[in-house]
């Protein structure tokens, strides 16, 4: 178990990273600063240099941060689900619900990965490894072992899950007025249409 001395430092890295996420969110990649993301975390720049190197570790930190959040939300509701079809409708609704109500999360997250880049001079959006391909694999394991059980159709459980994952980063082209019934009709229409091209 930590100590309480690493609880405090894991807390203050953690208000750190929140900070820099509305930075994200309300001045893009190009314009974060770490005195911007100190103001708003109401710390000196000197605590944000004493827990990360810079900012291009503070983004890949928050970048960690922003995938696991995601990741743990929609892993908590498809494991509720026992057949292969509710983890999938599960998986669309959270994935789609997440970008609703976090959406400054998924905002700050495309900032990273389309302006930040490895030190090869790669995009990350254009690594082979992406930020979101535990859940990628998710989505194709649900649909290959639906499959299996005779659940789901036999398609191209790789190109299905593909499409999925489109309409649900899709959502975030969504107005933002009334954004709670939009997202939850939008989330209908996906599953709708998913379970037509798995019939």
């Amino acid at each position: 178990m930590k100590n309480k001395q690493y609880l405090i430092a894991d807390a203050r890295k953690e208000q750190i990273i929140l900070a820099a996420i509305e930075v994200l969110r309300d001045f893009g990649y190009v314009n974060t600063s770490l005195s911007k993301i100190a103001s708003k975390a109401k710390t000196s720049t000197g605590l944000i240099s004493y827990h990360f190197s810079g900012k291009e570790e503070l983004m890949n930190s928050t970048l960690l941060y922003l995938v696991e959040e995601e990741k743990r939300y929609i892993l908590d509701e498809v494991e509720k689900e026992q057949t292969y079809l509710g983890k999938l409708m599960a998986f669309i609704e959270a994935g789609i619900a997440y970008r609703g109500t976090k959406r400054e999360n998924t905002t700050a997250l495309l900032e990273i990965v389309f302006n930040v880049r490895t030190p090869d001079n790669v995009p990350y959006f254009r690594m082979e490894m992406n930020p979101e391909e535990e859940l990628n694999l998710l989505l194709e394991e649900i649909l290959f072992e639906g499959q299996k059980t005779g659940e789901f159709s036999s398609t191209d459980h790789k190109v299905v899950a593909m499409i999925i994952r489109g309409a649900i980063s899709l959502s975030m082209s969504l107005p933002q007025d009334e954004e709670d019934v939009r997202f939850e009709g939008y989330s209908e229409k996906v599953k709708e249409n998913v379970l037509k091209m798995l019939k």
